[in-house]
């Protein structure tokens, strides 16, 4: 088995070196330099080919994520006393390995639940981990992405067979709902972007969301609605659509299945009253759906504000129609269907449900908020261990006391990570992993319409002593697993070392004869061709095997993008510019006319009707938006994203120089009514637990609505070594119960609490 490798040389401080960003979804490329094994300066990459120099301010903070107290240097073991002790990785890989093997033997591989996989730009673990998973039988996943996206993923799915990119570079209406994305991005170049079209007046921006944020203070139609009540706002545009002529008709007719009781619902709207709900002006909400109906091009994103609320499957729903009943599809500035390098989950169409309680499984993913139930119970189907690799379901999921009362009722829980987590410090043994900057990594998420990059990001530094990269650790776990012997693997191993063509055909061939290996395959290919690449980047080898996907699925796509080739000769040149060419690589690249070959549903036409949605959609029309509390009478926003603000990769709190605490942002009506000044103190009181805060006083936010950052209440470890909790853990206040009825989906954009003055300060 491969021993540590540390002997990868360091870059000089003099040379400035490519990479990205792993703080949000798009990655943005960056050229630094290094020295001493940190970062010494971050700048944009100008060479990237998506994101052209373009960064905003926090990678240049990655220094206090590569280098800080919470970095794990050793494997640990729990002692009966609860404190760890290291043991060195030959131990904790056969004793990790005993224990799940223990579990599999005992309850059967299905009672182990994986829980991560990977964060914004770590996904190479996740897909390595595919290989343990399936040598233990575990059948069963869940992470971030299901208390989010899951429920847009399923809409998205019902409506297209796959998942439209909005091109905001070209649109000439850009329209975000719930999404600040001059924080939380979500899209290349987004401040740059943001003000070309607020410029332009011959283009518009229209925001629904209750906070008047960065991104509302330049719109053109800003929809303050009252928390909650998107749906409202949304089906009142909806409705004027229908209502006034102003759908596309001859687009629905070529491209849409039957929408006509869809349609009929929508023009019986009361378009005055839904706007009435949600608190906006009706005029404003008419002129926001005639502009969009009236424009060549609309793109659309919606994000957490409306994913994590009331009516959160149905709010991706009616999102979606707004720009497929205008037919903005299929042409520059709209919605496309681009390439995919990887995926993140399986069983995208499974019909498969948790095996307690029966929930409805999206892309392969438990909802998260489902979790504890599946764990805490009697039921002969309850999860028995978890292996959790670069995540922290103890902080980022709701209603955290009884997520750790689930972790602890748990029998074996293995973590796999960079750094002493909330959730690591349940864990029965923990991997330490090696830095995302220690090791080749990379994204799957989209890389853009019509051309999609992909980056993967070579190591900058070795790994830190007593770490090891995830593709090692899961080969050792499935090798200790009996999933392959070192000894079987020689030829493979040869065939490497003569080149890409002849180690594809041998590949296949073993694989043809060993059916048993298809399902380790990312460990083979590690300790296969791994071995040949140059030194330090053995788990790029995966690339290999997502680029031959990528070029049989897409091969014209590869081919206008520069690419030679035919069948597995392609799939070769694309691995190997993945792997020279540093600053990312535009992998395929698109007409915008073949959105409409990838339409991916039975019958390859968009389907506007959803029948298990148009039940909620009619229901609107009696339901009661008062849901005030004598109790609880203001709604808290769980995880504002704010400039000071990061994931929580980001442990060390010494990088934000402002808003150190994460104040708790009120109204000054409210403020003034509690009698709370700027910087006072605050208690925060949930059904669920209470905490306190310090107050920012804002007119961005509407009477009773406050809002909390994310990224903060971490226990990071002062230089006595002692843990210290910086700022609130929003999930502490937050309810397992509060859930979309049809996803899971938790409302952390939505929790009900009462505010409290802990310290009167005089107003400034």
């Amino acid at each position: 088995m491969r021993k540590e490798d540390n002997r990868l040389n360091e870059v000089q401080d003099s040379e400035w070196h490519s990479t990205g960003c792993i703080l949000c979804s798009i990655n943005c490329g960056l050229e630094v330099r290094v020295a001493d094994g940190n970062f010494v300066k971050i700048r944009g990459d100008r060479k990237n080919p998506r994101s052209k120099g373009y960064t905003c301010e926090k990678p240049a903070n990655l220094a206090h994520y590569q280098a800080n107290r919470d970095r794990l240097t050793s494997p640990l073991r729990r002692r009966p006393d609860g404190s760890f002790e290291a043991i060195d990785w030959d131990t904790a890989i056969r004793e990790v390995a005993e224990r799940l093997g223990a579990v599999r033997d005992a309850h059967g591989g299905d009672k182990i639940l994986y829980y991560g996989g990977g964060g914004q730009g770590n996904h190479l673990g996740g897909a390595y981990s595919a290989a343990t998973r399936r040598v233990l039988g575990m059948r069963y996943a869940s992470n971030a992405l299901a208390q989010e996206k899951t429920g847009e993923f399923w809409v998205e799915r019902k409506m297209f067979g796959g998942r439209p990119e909005p091109d905001f570079e070209h649109a000439e209406v850009a329209v975000f709902v719930g999404k600040n994305p001059w924080h939380s991005h979500g899209f290349e170049r987004a401040r740059v972007t943001l003000r070309q079209i607020a410029r332009d007046e011959k283009r518009a921006l229209v925001v629904i969301d209750p906070r008047r944020s960065e991104t509302a203070e330049l719109a053109d139609f800003f929809l303050q609605v009252r928390p909650g009540t998107d749906a409202f706002c949304l089906g009142a545009m909806l409705g004027v659509l229908v209502q006034e002529g102003l759908i596309n008709t001859d687009f629905l007719a070529q491209y849409a299945g039957d929408a006509a009781p869809l349609l009929e619902l929508l023009a019986e709207v009361p378009v005055d009253d839904y706007c009435s709900r949600a608190d906006v002006p009706a005029e404003l909400v008419r002129a926001a759906a005639r502009r969009l109906a009236q424009a060549e091009s609309v793109s659309v994103l919606e994000d957490l504000g409306i994913e994590m609320a009331p009516h959160s499957t149905l709010n991706s729903y009616l999102e979606k129609l707004l720009y497929a009943l205008t037919g903005n599809f299929g042409r520059p500035g709209t919605m496309n269907l681009g390439t995919h390098m990887g995926k993140l989950s399986s069983d995208s169409k499974s019909d498969r449900k948790t095996p307690v309680a029966g929930r409805r499984i999206i892309t392969g993913l438990i909802a998260c908020n489902h979790l504890a139930d599946e764990i805490l119970t009697d039921h002969p189907g309850r999860f028995r261990a978890a292996l959790i690799e670069s995540g922290n379901p103890a902080h980022s999921l709701a209603d955290s006391a009884r997520m750790r009362e689930a972790l602890d009722a748990l029998d074996c829980v293995i973590v796999i990570d960079v750094a002493m987590t909330e959730t690591a410090q349940h864990a029965d043994y923990i991997l330490p992993g090696s830095s995302q900057y220690e090791k080749p990594e990379a994204t799957f998420f989209g890389g853009g319409f019509p051309d999609h990059v992909f980056q993967m990001r070579h190591p900058l530094f070795s790994p830190a002593s007593g770490t090891l990269p995830e593709p090692e650790i899961h080969s050792r776990l499935v090798a200790a697993l009996g999933g392959y012997r070192s000894e079987e693997l020689s030829d493979l191993r040869s065939a490497a070392d003569q080149g890409l063509p002849v180690f594809g055909a041998a590949f296949t061939a073993a694989l043809e004869s060993r059916p048993e290996w298809g399902g380790i395959a990312p460990v083979l290919l590690y300790e296969t061709l791994g071995r040949s690449l140059a030194e330090g980047l053995a788990p790029a080898a995966l690339f290999w095997a997502a680029a031959q996907a990528c070029a049989a699925r897409y091969p014209e796509s590869v081919r206008r993008a520069g690419f030679d080739g035919e069948g597995a000769a392609l799939g070769d040149a694309l691995f190997e510019a993945i792997i020279a060419r540093k600053e990312g690589v535009v992998i395929t690249s698109d007409p915008y006319a073949i959105s409409f070959d990838r339409i991916g549903t039975d019958d390859g036409r968009i389907q506007l009707l959803i029948p298990e949605l148009i039940d909620e959609l009619r229901a609107l029309q009696e339901e009661s938006t008062d849901t005030s509390s004598s109790d609880y009478p203001f709604v808290l926003a769980a995880g504002e994203r704010r400039g000071t603000t990061a994931n929580t990769i980001f442990r060390d709190p010494g990088w934000r120089r402002k808003d150190q605490e994460g104040a708790l942002r009120i109204n000054p009506e409210d403020a003034q009514a509690l009698g709370i000044g700027p910087g006072g103190r605050v208690r925060i009181v949930s059904p669920r637990a209470s905490a306190e805060a310090v107050v920012e006083i804002t007119d961005r936010l509407r009477p009773g609505h406050v809002t909390l950052p994310n990224g903060l209440g971490l226990a990071y470890p002062d230089e006595a070594g002692k843990r210290q909790v910086h700022g609130v853990a929003p999930n502490e206040l937050t309810s397992m119960e509060d859930r979309d009825w049809l996803a899971g989906t938790p409302w952390h954009k939505h929790v009900r609490v009462r505010i409290e003055a802990v310290e009167v300060t005089e107003h400034a």
